[in-house]
């Protein structure tokens, strides 16, 4: 990817790398467990991609590894149900994004009796597809990058999860005709999230 965008991935890859490393060095390792949330929200299409696709409602399954206290592994499967507004009559598109990426958490900001407030930041990659619905044309496949950005306020084993994320994506026309090029979208997600266990 050529785009500012991927530039700013890769500083926010960098600068979370050694944010990882760091946190390594001062925490004790624990056990590993799962989180699990089926998050809801919208696809935004942003420059050349707003033009060709229309905003979207987003449904995904995502599944986090914790790997230390403020680290973890994250894997989410996601489908946006749009339409091709460059095509006449708008044919439905579904875009499916499939990636995983590494999360670093920050302490816990905010702290009550019943309520403990974090925020984290986190970058990935994975596969992006173009598939219309009804249409007899070809499914289009393109490798995808991610920077998210968010925050979770937790009441013991069950948290609240608002996360955006910007995403670089190769795009091969969907006509199958011309050069395939990067575009850009946003995706904002809320979700309830199911702790197995606490992890301070």
């Amino acid at each position: 990817m050529s785009s500012p965008l991927a530039a700013r991935l890769a500083v926010v890859a960098l600068s979370l790398a050694g944010a990882s490393v760091a946190t390594a060095q001062v925490t004790a390792p624990v056990a590993p467990s799962f989180e699990i949330r089926v998050p809801g929200g919208q696809f935004i299409g942003t420059g050349a991609q707003r033009d060709q696709l229309k905003d979207a409602q987003t449904t995904a399954a995502q599944v986090s590894w914790l790997l230390r206290p403020h680290l973890a592994l994250t894997g989410t499967f996601s489908w946006a149900r749009s339409r091709d507004i460059a095509v006449a009559d708008a044919p439905k598109l579904d875009v499916f994004t499939t990636d995983i990426g590494l999360e670093a958490r920050t302490t816990e900001i905010l702290r009550s009796e019943r309520v403990a407030l974090r925020g984290f930041a986190g970058f990935g990659a994975g596969a992006r597809s173009y598939n219309y619905r009804k249409l007899d044309a070809a499914a289009t496949h393109n490798l995808a990058g991610y920077a998210a950005i968010g925050g979770e306020a937790r009441m013991g084993r069950v948290g609240l999860r608002l996360e955006a994320r910007d995403y670089a994506t190769g795009f091969k026309p969907l006509d199958g005709a011309g050069k395939s090029s990067t575009r850009n979208d946003v995706v904002i997600m809320a979700a309830v999230t199911l702790h197995p266990r606490a992890a301070r």
